[in-house]
């Protein structure tokens, strides 16, 4: 008031007459443009009362105040414009009609909220009136418009480009049906391992857009003029139930499916390792694109509002993420069994990966914490499924033998087991813990278990309890020499898996180097059991040295013998095997060797000085044929 008063004392005093007194009520009418029409009329007679000259002023005013009520009338013909034919005009929509005529409506919208934020308490309640039944109509509009502009601009999601964009990574394991721990074993026979494809990962430069980029701006636009208006209630829920719509469907594409705890837990294993699997590219595909997607999302619809923002990306996102943690949970805490570790680990590796994301993006604490509890659920499972499979390796007890002597199916499935696992050591590391009662059940063979990582220990511990196993097994065979060829084949190939593998690095070179002499143990004490009776008819015992007829039939007899023996053997380990072709090549060496040595030890001595034709008839050594190790 002092500073308008003063700038009209200069203008006045200035000379000039009526040039001087314009130019006062020029500025008067600037200076109070931004406050209601009531309180500048009264100022303006106030101002009147102190020189005639400025009466003039009250027509100014009543001129803008005409100009302001065209400009009202104008803004609000735009509005209703669209409502005079309801049937006709409500399910047109104005943004797909002209992008000029969106323009104009917008204005027409900010146009009456200017005017209703400058009427004051007193002002006319007709004006007043027809002001916000003006908005309520345009909200209603706009909230339809954003609906449809959201509906129609959403970008259908690609899941093939985005699978595509997943690095898998192939391992081999063998995985039976839900059954017994024995018949498990048993199904997995002479097959090596059957294909098992973990996680991967998601290539860093995966980036869609949820919504047309141009409909961005429509969006942005409205939601502001809602907000601005005092509909932002409204713009969250109609925004919330969109895009909420949307990634339902988008998890429907990924193949998740909305299942109670109780469905998932009564689901059979092989359908099961196919939802996990889809879980498991899902909640990477949904974190690392559809929620980062929503979030900038949210950020450029809202930009501004903050808390508007926060609000519609979590209330966008917040089932999306529990129907995901909800399959999580399910999986946590069923029943646990070892084909179903890898799968669960996988899981525990990709919601640990995700979980910095979501405890970044998401300010729903309740959200974050259902998320915290699942990852540690699914740790808590890893643990308690590792320690299954322990324990049934420990106590699987089948007592059928492999009539062969072969590779038992429990030395096959464990050890195609234990590399698979050896893929996961940094995961495991975090979660298993070797406590000391443990490390007491280990041998103290200088094997630098002290020095081992967990996952180490753990391994050497389950191999260990597998080779208790074996060998509590090899004593159903009746035949000793059978019970070596069974330990033989058994610890050499537990011994070849683990060179061939990363397993070597865990268990150390001293550890293969042992497993190694033990196998020798084991075919020197075949070669012992089976050869001995056999070797010593050939033995020179109680033979002399002359030429009568009594050293003819003894030699004679101790060669019956030998052939008989020989002959008992070929018919019963033809049937014996030994996989591993460098180590049957060495028996056959040895066994050949050793029969030589005997052999030939009594003919240089005595065949020279005897004729004895029948020796080579009746010694007849198979060379060629042999045992069929």
């Amino acid at each position: 008031m002092t500073t308008t008063t003063t700038s009209i004392a200069a203008a006045a005093g200035g000379g000039g007459g009526e040039d001087r007194v314009l130019a006062a009520a020029q500025h008067i009418v600037k200076s109070l443009g931004n406050t209601p029409k009531e309180v500048r009329e009264d100022m303006l007679l106030i101002f009147s009362s102190f020189d005639n000259r400025l009466s003039n002023l009250t027509s100014m005013i009543s001129d803008e105040s005409k100009a302001e009520d065209d400009r009202f009338e104008a803004a609000e013909k735009v509005i209703l414009r669209w409502e005079t034919n309801p049937e006709a005009m409500r399910s047109a929509v104005i943004w797909e009609e002209s992008p000029n005529e969106s323009l104009e409506y917008l204005s027409a919208v900010d146009e009456i909220l200017s005017l209703m934020e400058g009427l004051s308490v007193g002002s006319d309640h007709e004006v007043s009136d027809r002001a916000e039944n003006a908005i309520q109509i345009a909200m209603s509009r706009l909230e339809d418009e954003f609906r449809h502009i959201l509906i129609r601009n959403t970008v259908p999601l690609d899941s093939e480009r985005l699978y595509g964009s997943i690095r898998r990574v192939s391992l081999s394991f063998a995985s039976s049906q839900d059954g017994d721990f024995v018949e498990e074993f048993e199904s997995f026979g002479e097959m090596d391992g059957r294909f098992h494809e973990r996680g991967g990962s998601l290539g860093d430069d995966v980036c869609v857009d949820l919504i047309h980029p141009d409909a961005v701006v429509e969006l942005k636009e409205i939601a502001y003029r809602m907000i601005r208006s005092g509909y932002e209630k409204e713009c969250v829920q109609v925004y919330s139930s969109v895009r909420r719509d949307a990634l339902d469907e988008c998890l429907v594409i990924l193949g998740v499916e909305k299942l109670s705890i109780e469905e998932v837990q009564k689901i059979e294993w092989k359908v099961l390792d196919e939802k996990m699997k889809k879980w498991i590219h899902a909640v990477k595909i949904g974190v690392r694109v559809l929620l980062i997607g929503e979030r900038r999302l949210s950020d450029q619809i809202f930009e501004g509002t903050d808390e508007t923002r926060e609000i519609c990306f979590n209330e966008t996102t917040k089932g999306c993420i529990l129907q995901l943690l909800n399959f999580g949970e399910a999986v946590a805490i069923g029943r646990r069994s070892p084909e179903k570790l890898f799968r669960i680990l996988d899981m525990y590796d990709v919601l640990a990966d995700v979980y910095p994301d979501l405890e970044q993006m998401l300010s729903d604490e309740f959200v974050v914490a259902e998320a915290k509890g699942v990852l540690d659920g699914l740790g808590d499972a890893a643990r308690g499924t590792f320690a299954e499979f322990e324990n049934a390796v420990k106590g699987e007890a089948s007592k059928k033998p492999m009539l062969s002597g072969e590779i038992h199916p429990i030395s096959r499935y464990v050890m195609n087991y234990v590399r698979l696992l050896v893929d996961y050591s940094e995961t495991l590391n975090f979660l298993l813990d070797t406590g000391d009662d443990e490390l007491q059940s280990l041998p103290n063979d200088d094997l630098g278990i002290e020095s081992m990582s967990p996952i180490g220990r753990r391994l050497l511990l389950l191999i260990n309890n597998l080779e208790s196993n074996l060998a509590e097994k090899s004593k159903v065979y009746e035949d000793g020499a059978l019970q070596c060829v069974f330990m033989m084949n058994n610890i050499q190939y537990i011994v070849q898996k683990v060179k061939d593998s990363e397993l070597r690095k865990l268990l150390g070179d001293n550890w293969v180097r042992k497993r190694r002499g033990q196998v020798r143990q084991y075919a020197t004490g075949y070669l012992r059991a089976a050869w001995s009776k056999a070797l010593s008819c050939l033995k020179d015992e109680g033979i002399g040295g002359s030429t009568s007829n009594a050293s003819k039939m003894a030699l004679k007899e101790r060669f019956k013998n030998f052939n008989a023996n020989f002959e008992d053997l070929y018919r019963t380990q033809t049937a014996w095997k030994v996989p591993d072709a460098q180590l049957r090549e060495e028996l056959r060496i040895s066994i050949s060797e050793k029969g030589h040595l005997v052999f030939c030890t009594i003919l240089e001595e005595k065949v020279h000085r005897m004729h004895l034709p029948f020796v080579t008839e009746q010694c007849s050594w198979r060379n060629e044929e042999g045992c069929k190790m």
